[in-house]
């Protein structure tokens, strides 16, 4: 049985011997990772926190699992403390680029030995978005990188894991901190992620205004850059950019042109 085949064995294994019909919240512990595998009878993985990684943000749970859902609602996974996971029902709205959208060419401005030597598209990604200063450009906020991967806990979730987080001051005097979450190749990003950033910043920084940014790869390079705010019922996309990083003599006085354009609608 291939790896994937086995984390959907055993997530599948141990909503299904929870989960009622009526539930909206289905917990269970790192404990029935092991407890799943023996009953199935195979082999145990070396790493138990990969397993609900794997779900929470590279790949769909088991169609079983999914068919148990409301229309219109999908079932994800939340931390709910030390070694403890939360199946929660939510609305089905997965967070994706709006291939719609307009795009604005940014001159590049990220140094040759970075683009040589990063090592995963989450790091390149993050390189570039720090590099070019995206994050002050989509937000119109002057922001300074505060941290890398930002590993702490926070009440009632556990270890939550930032990829960046951001510190800003606006025109006003306003400061902010924008967490920052990345993704790159198949990742994609999740609403759990978002949750616990805010949780995370309400937390860690309550004297600051918390907004959320969450940076995703597309075709051709192209970034899209999305900021979240707490809707009804729950995360929401509150702005949505994309960006590609060109030489400069690829941004045209047609751009500019266009750019302009924009700022007078």
């Amino acid at each position: 049985m291939g790896e994937q085949n086995r984390y959907s064995a055993i997530i599948e294994r141990i909503f299904l011997e929870k989960f009622r019909p009526d539930m909206h919240e289905v917990e269970f512990e790192r404990s029935d990772i092991e407890k799943a595998a023996r009953t199935l009878k195979v082999r145990l993985p070396k790493n138990l926190g990969d397993l609900v990684y794997s779900f929470r943000y590279r790949v769909p749970l088991p169609d079983r699992v999914k068919s148990t859902a409301r229309k219109g609602k999908t079932w994800i996974i939340r931390p709910a403390g030390k070694a403890r996971y939360r199946f929660a029902l939510v609305p089905d709205k997965p967070i994706s680029p709006n291939s719609a959208l307009t795009l604005t060419k940014v001159p590049d401005s990220t140094p040759g030995v970075i683009e040589k030597y990063s090592l995963s598209d989450e790091q390149a990604l993050l390189a570039k978005v720090r590099y070019n200063r995206l994050v002050d450009i989509f937000t119109g906020v002057a922001c300074y990188s505060l941290q890398n991967h930002l590993r702490t806990t926070v009440s009632g979730m556990g270890q939550v894991e930032t990829d960046e987080i951001y510190v800003g001051l606006d025109k006003k005097g306003v400061q902010y901190v924008f967490p920052v979450q990345a993704k790159g190749g198949k990742d994609k990003l999740s609403v759990v992620q978002i949750e616990q950033d805010m949780a995370m910043c309400s937390e860690k920084f309550p004297s600051l205004v918390c907004r959320p940014v969450g940076a995703q790869f597309m075709p051709n390079e192209v970034i899209a850059l999305f900021e979240f705010e707490n809707g009804d019922p729950g995360v929401a996309v509150a702005a949505e950019k994309h960006y590609k990083l060109v030489p400069p003599e690829e941004v045209t006085e047609e751009d500019l042109r266009a750019y302009q354009q924009r700022t007078s609608d």
